[in-house]
């Protein structure tokens, strides 16, 4: 930002908002410098610190602000209700299966929180109740693992919507807690081991880290990590038998190289290499004495290896299921002696099983549009468990019958919505350079949709990320207000394999904006709404998507909203674990990556007096996985900036975070309050 622009910025009348007030005054305190010889000034640089009076100080006239223009939303109250009927339902995980008894989290109608149970025998059993660890309710708990006689229980305890969590030990038949808790931290893995041991996985202040620990003591081994720096992140998992221990080693979250490597527990021995050093992406998993890899090594649409674990070493595969050219492999998953694999062919999900011998044995398919789960089991394990689900189709949880191929329903939930009245279409967009890019349109059936029809988009493109018509009660709660709910299936998430996902990272980057704006033109052009009602949305990568959006064409949308976002993408690395992320971006501490990452950053192309829409960006203190300060500073320079008479909001939680954190009486109150605010913007 030059200081001409600066100056502009700062002269900009602020009763320019369609409220009766304006919003606070944010001072500018600029920062000047010159980065790979461009000049950029920052003025709310000093929004940063988080935990400075002055900052804390500012959050709170913010809030109040919000407050003050939010308190009479449309319908909120009818909102909420409604959301409360459909959120205070019962709601469960898919199970894991350890002998003859399933471990999974429910939170029952009315409840705040999900608790931990076991089934056994037909009777659901409380394990762990996590509701009087805090009175206001944002205390949450989950299951790490099960050991193999499923007699102990590693369980994490998250305060907020923190990633980092502490992670403690449960005695199922004692019905307490046993041995030393792992101390709080940002853990990828824990897992039981042979000899009543622990393996985990930690980020540690230099990097991930392997460790193994004693049940019974407190003294950490590190066995796997030295040398890896804090971009990297590592994965460990413990085969069925307890015999070896599995390593991934990521080049960041969405890097084109995985290594994959194999210790064995059992007998000691050298650290033995799976794949390392080579430009792809795989993922082994356990099949018995053999491992299965799913990989993109000369296969952007995946395949799957085979090789014996006592010699894995690539010149020991096999090709187990060549790469389908018409469907894009999103998983691998061993269990009751099959291979399963989920594909997504032309973004309608599909599983097929695979004998070891590379033969099928069936495959599980629904006719509805929707979301399939992986298949979650053990190799050794007759049962295996996954979930489906659609916008506005409540998740059901099957327990499948491998020999028999039998479906039977684990759990479905009882949310008071009927499928039958909803249309899920799927559509096609041009992108900008030719590409033709899914969308699906769900909305109430007998809509009459034309110009006057509010519609919401959402998307998010990037980290191989598939975005399929998943359960959603802001999809239901929308189309029962009128409104057309859209997800775009963006290049840089999965839908279409490894090249899909490339074609929208680092220098390409652009294209997953390009094909926002093509999917939101064809919502116009096929007349589901006109540019003067259409709203966007997204939360993290989705919160870089949409304020992307709103600085590259303002012209195409009439209110925003973005959650826990990324902005200021030439500082982003710089902070919690944003440097997991280069692999998806590059850094601007590189010259060349500079130039495509300052091209599109929004935070660097806020121009004062451009007509914004309206906005309303959600964060909170408890994320730390973006960093709540791209929210905070865009939040002043879009207020200073703006020159519409459209409201900038910021809503800031103290508890809430990339991992949720908040109860269910919060999170009705908090969406309400966002559906309210696209219901005055657009109707």
């Amino acid at each position: 930002m030059t200081r001409k622009s600066l100056l502009l910025l700062v002269s900009v009348v602020f009763a320019a908002c369609s409220v009766s007030t304006p919003p606070p005054v944010t001072v500018p305190q600029p920062v000047t410098e010159t980065l790979h010889g461009v000049v950029m000034t920052d003025p709310y640089r000093w929004l940063e610190d988080q935990n400075s009076p002055e900052t804390r100080a500012w959050i709170d006239r913010e809030n109040a602000w919000t407050d003050s223009v939010l308190k009479d939303l449309p319908r909120r109250e009818a909102i909420a209700s409604r959301l409360t009927e459909l959120l205070r339902t019962d709601e469960t995980s898919i199970p894991v299966l350890r002998g003859s008894r399933y471990f999974f989290t429910r939170r029952k109608a009315g409840e705040d929180v999900f608790s931990i149970y076991m089934r056994e025998n037909g009777q659901d059993t409380l394990l762990i109740d996590p509701s009087p660890m805090s009175t206001k309710h944002t205390t949450n708990v989950g299951i790490d693992a099960v050991s193999d006689d499923g007699k102990l229980l590693a369980y994490y305890v998250r305060e907020g919507g923190a990633d980092e969590v502490e992670v403690r030990i449960f005695d199922v038949d004692a019905r307490h807690d046993v041995f030393t808790p792992l101390p709080h931290g940002r853990y990828f893995d824990v897992d039981f081991g042979p000899g009543k041991t622990l393996y985990f996985s930690r980020f540690d202040p230099e990097g991930p880290r392997v460790y193994r620990r004693a049940l019974d003591g407190n003294a950490e081994e590190k066995i796997f990590g030295d040398g890896f720096g804090p971009e990297m992140i590592i994965d460990s998992t413990v085969s069925d038998d307890s015999r070896y221990l599995l390593l991934h080693v990521s080049y960041g979250s969405s890097g084109q190289r995985t290594d994959v490597h194999l210790l064995d527990l059992a007998n000691g021995g050298p650290l033995k290499t799976v794949i390392e050093g080579v430009k792809a992406r795989s993922e082994a998993d356990f099949a018995g004495d053999d491992l299965v890899i799913k990989t993109d090594l000369d296969a952007p649409n995946g395949r799957v290896m085979i090789v014996s674990a006592a010699s894995p070493e690539r010149a020991n595969w096999r090709e187990l299921v060549p790469e389908n050219h018409n469907a894009a492999i999103q998983s691998i998953s061993p269990a009751g002696g099959r291979v399963f694999v989920r594909y997504l062919e032309n973004v309608k999900p599909r599983i097929l099983a695979y004998r070891t011998d590379g033969t099928t044995d069936g495959e599980i398919e629904f006719e509805t549009l929707g979301s399939l789960t992986d298949i979650d089991g053990r190799w050794h394990t007759p049962q295996a468990f996954f979930r489906f689900s659609s916008f506005g189709t409540p998740p059901t949880i099957y327990g499948f019958d491998v020999a028999s191929k039998q479906r039977t329903v684990f759990y479905r939930a009882n949310a008071p919505v009927n499928p039958d009245d909803f249309v899920v279409e799927r559509l096609f967009a041009t992108s900008k350079d030719g590409t033709r890019v899914p969308f699906f349109v769900f909305y109430k059936k007998g809509l009459r949709h034309d110009a006057s029809t509010p519609a919401y988009l959402t998307g998010y493109g990037g980290f191989s990320l598939s975005q399929l018509p998943a359960y959603s009660t802001r999809a239901i709660s929308l189309a029962e207000n009128g409104f057309v709910y859209a997800l775009a299936n963006l290049r840089g998430g999965g839908e279409f394999g490894a090249a899909w996902h490339r074609a929208a990272t680092n220098e390409q980057k652009q294209n997953v904006f390009d094909d926002f704006y093509a999917v939101s033109q064809a919502l116009i052009d096929r007349g589901y709404t006109s540019a003067q009602h259409l709203s966007i949305g997204g939360t993290s990568n989705g919160g870089l998507l949409v304020m992307a959006a709103a600085t590259q064409r303002p012209d195409l949308y009439k209110a925003i909203v973005c959650g826990y976002p990324l902005i200021d993408m030439l500082r982003y690395d710089q902070f919690l674990v944003g440097r997991f992320w280069v692999s998806e971006y590059g850094s601007a501490k590189d010259p060349n990556a500079f130039k495509w990452i300052y091209a599109y950053s929004p935070y660097q192309h806020v121009v004062p007096g451009t007509k914004y829409p309206s906005i309303l960006f959600v964060t909170g203190d408890a994320d730390t996985r973006v960093a709540p300060l791209h929210a905070r500073k865009m939040t002043a320079l879009m207020q200073a900036s703006t020159g519409s008479k459209n409201p900038v909001l910021l809503r800031y939680h103290v508890s809430g975070g990339h991992s949720g954190g908040e109860p269910l009486s919060e999170q009705v109150k908090n969406e309400s309050e966002i559906e309210g605010f696209l219901l005055r913007q657009l109707k």
